[in-house]
């Protein structure tokens, strides 16, 4: 049986469910956390702990680090070595750059002709006040984030350039204002594994958050969207070739709208809303890939 390892956070729910579904097929669980990694280029090897990743079959990034941020970069890059040396990774170290980034995935959306909700990008606090004089309520978001974390919805009015100011301070070199639409309290998680359509998924607002992440208090619900949706999904996550990810979608007045693209992707809500075990069925679209 092949070894594959899996790049995660221990006590992760995605992490953890995913090491176990390998182990079930193959004997052969490791879960791998990154703050232990030793890349030795001279040698031409990347230990993760005492496991030396050339000696196994097969790796996959579940995550990087427990929060996004731009160490997850330089990990990323260490991973990308060894992958360039010839051991198979899903997805590719590659792939998670171009997207882990917030404006790197927004650029290339955006170059591709997806729909997003206007954005704006700027070093300059004051550049950032005629932006949302000009959009209305915007919500400023961290360039590495996920589930909402550190994010500020802005108006127009007295204060916000002292608003803008401090969101920079706060570590925000990079502005990214993005106009706040009107949610119909559900935002939409659709899924993907190699390319392929797996399911989608609601997060639904309880009524206490501007936003419906699960982080905020929102909640998982099955959900089947049309066709458009799906297609217009599809095209989002095409540009990335990412092996597994989820595509943030929302449904407006002027039609569907795309947020982001996941660099990883989670299981939790195909679980919960679709019972569906995207852990098992991404390890056996690893083990197809690379032979059982």
């Amino acid at each position: 049986m092949k070894k594959i390892g899996v790049v995660g956070v221990a006590g992760g729910w995605s992490s953890e469910s995913l090491a176990d579904a390998l182990a079930e097929r193959t004997g052969f669980r490791c879960l791998l956390d990154m703050e232990m990694a030793h890349l030795d280029l001279d040698g031409g090897s990347l230990a993760i702990g005492k496991v030396d990743l050339g000696g196994l079959d097969g790796l996959i990034i579940k995550k990087a680090g427990p929060r996004y941020s731009p160490d997850l970069l330089d990990r990323l890059e260490m991973l990308r070595f060894v992958c360039g040396k010839g051991l198979p990774v899903f997805s590719p170290p590659e792939a998670i750059l171009r997207v882990l980034d917030r404006l790197s995935c927004t650029v290339t959306l955006r170059l591709h002709d997806i729909p997003m909700p206007a954005t704006v990008i700027t070093e300059h606090p004051a550049e950032a006040a005629r932006a949302v004089e000009r959009l209305g309520a915007c919500v400023l978001k961290p360039l590495y984030s996920s589930k909402a974390r550190g994010m500020q919805v802005v108006e127009p009015g007295p204060g916000l350039l002292e608003q803008l100011r401090l969101f920079k301070e706060e570590g925000n070199n990079i502005i990214y204002v993005q106009q706040k639409l009107d949610l119909p309290g559900k935002d939409l998680g659709v899924a993907f594994l190699g390319g392929e359509y797996l399911a989608t998924y609601a997060r639904v607002n309880r009524g206490n958050s501007w936003n419906t992440t699960i982080h905020s208090g929102g909640k998982y619900e099955a959900h089947e969207p049309p066709p458009e949706i799906i297609e217009l999904a599809r095209r989002a996550q095409e540009p990335f070739g990412l092996d597994f990810t989820c595509v943030d979608v929302v449904e407006t007045g002027e039609g569907p709208m795309v947020f982001e693209v996941s660099a990883f992707g989670g299981f939790r809500g195909l679980k919960q809303a679709n019972g569906l075990d995207a852990a098992g069925l991404y390890a056996d679209y690893v083990l197809g890939r690379i032979g059982q």
